[in-house]
Formats: C-alpha cells, sequence, structure tokens
C-alpha cells in the first residue's frame, strides 16, 4: 500500500466536507488547487485517501474482488471509481495509477475525480445511517 504525505489527508478532508454540503464546485477548486500545487500526484495521493476513506479497515490479506452490478454499463466515471477503489483494496498502485493515467489521456480525470468524493461520501452516509 503507498503512504500519502499527511498534507494529501488534509486535503481530502477538506475535499470531504465540501462534498458533504453538496458543493460540487468547491470540490473541483480544491482538487484544482492540489493540482496547482502538486500536480498530478498530488490529486492521486488525495485519491488515495479518499479510497482508504472509503473503504475504512483494509480486509486481511489476500485478493480481492468487489461486485459492481451493472458495472460495464457504467458511465466513465463510475467505472472508473469502481476499479480505482478495487486496486485500492487490492494493494495494487500500479494499476491505480494506469487508471489515473488513462482519465487523464481521456480527459476524464476532474468528473473521476468528482465521482470518487462522491462516492465516498455516499459511503460515509450509509456507514451512519
Amino acid at each position: 500500500m503507498t503512504e500519502a504525505p499527511q498534507h494529501a489527508f488534509d486535503d481530502a478532508t477538506q475535499i470531504l466536507a465540501c462534498a458533504l454540503t453538496g458543493d460540487s464546485d468547491a470540490v473541483a477548486s480544491s482538487f484544482d488547487a492540489v493540482v496547482s500545487r502538486d500536480g498530478v500526484v498530488g490529486a492521486w495521493d488525495v485519491a488515495w485517501c479518499l479510497a482508504a476513506t472509503m473503504v475504512g479497515e483494509l480486509p486481511g490479506s489476500g485478493g480481492w474482488t468487489l461486485e459492481f452490478p451493472g458495472i460495464d454499463d457504467a458511465r466513465y466515471d463510475k467505472r472508473w471509481v469502481a476499479r480505482f477503489v478495487s486496486a485500492y483494496v487490492n494493494g495494487d498502485a500500479p494499476t491505480g495509477e494506469a487508471l489515473f493515467g488513462a482519465a487523464i489521456a481521456d480527459g476524464q480525470l476532474p468528473e473521476c475525480l468528482l465521482a470518487l468524493a462522491g462516492s465516498t461520501v455516499a459511503t460515509l452516509r450509509h456507514r451512519a445511517a
């Protein structure tokens, strides 16, 4: 598992606070600020922190398969989130990095990061209910 620097956790906390209020513009602005300050590596670190928050305590060792019914029919950003979270759960940073690269090449990274923040908030709300 890759370790993110403390400021990535702080950025992820701010992004989640914005997402919890439903302010997608503030979420996008916060990600933009991270990219301006730390480049794509900074966005990667924050995304990894969001995945960690979504997943919570990792299960024991071994390969994990997450079920995402209908994933092949989902929008690009939703498929990306499912695959990125799967990479996180399996400690597969190279796959996560490949997904990041593909989203950049496809011009979809901002939408994917916004979807990741939204999915993390939805998960947190579900756990609290």
